[in-house]
C-alpha cells in the first residue's frame, strides 16, 4: 500500500481542493465567537429579569448607658423607604424616606418599657414599587436597669 496514494485521496491536491485549510481555520473560529456570544447573550438577558434589591446607607448607634437608639439614614440608594423593626422595638412611626434623616428611639417611644429589655433592632429597605424588602443594618442592645 501506497501512503502517498491514500493520503492524496483523502486530502485532495491543490486543485481538488475547495477551500484553503487557512480559510477554513478562520471560519471555525468566527462560528465559534459567534456562537459563544449568543450564548452569552442569552444566560445575561435571563440574569437581568431578576429583580434587584433594596438598597440604602444606615448608620445605627446603642447608647446603653442612656437607653437609647439611633438610626441614621446616610443614603437612600434604590429604596424609596426605611423601616425600623426589631424585638422588643414597638415603632410605628412614620418610614425614614430621605439621607440624612435620624430617628431616636428611647424606652418611652418605641422600646418596651420595662427595667430590663434587651433584643435586636433592624433597618430594612423597602422599593414601594414591587414591595422589595432587603435588611440593610441591625444592632443588638442589652438595657439593664432602666427605671420608667
Amino acid at each position: 500500500m501506497d501512503i502517498e496514494k491514500y493520503g492524496k485521496k483523502l486530502i485532495g491536491n491543490d486543485e481538488e481542493r475547495a477551500v484553503s485549510p487557512v480559510i477554513g481555520v478562520i471560519l471555525m473560529v468566527a462560528i465559534t465567537v459567534i456562537l459563544a456570544a449568543v450564548i452569552a447573550a442569552f444566560v445575561l438577558d435571563l440574569g437581568g429579569s431578576i429583580g434587584e434589591e433594596a438598597q440604602a446607607g444606615v448608620s445605627i448607634e446603642v447608647d446603653e448607658s442612656d437607653h437609647k437608639i439611633q438610626i441614621q439614614v446616610t443614603s437612600m440608594g434604590n429604596s424609596d423607604e426605611i423601616d425600623v423593626r426589631g424585638e422588643n422595638v414597638d415603632y410605628s412611626g412614620d418610614h425614614l424616606i430621605e439621607a440624612g434623616e435620624t430617628l431616636t428611639l428611647e424606652p418611652d417611644d418605641g422600646l418596651e418599657n420595662e427595667a430590663d429589655v434587651s433584643g435586636t433592632v433592624t433597618a430594612v429597605a423597602i422599593i414601594t414599587d414591587d414591595g422589595t424588602e432587603t435588611q440593610v443594618g441591625s444592632a443588638d442592645f442589652d438595657f439593664e436597669g432602666y427605671s420608667p
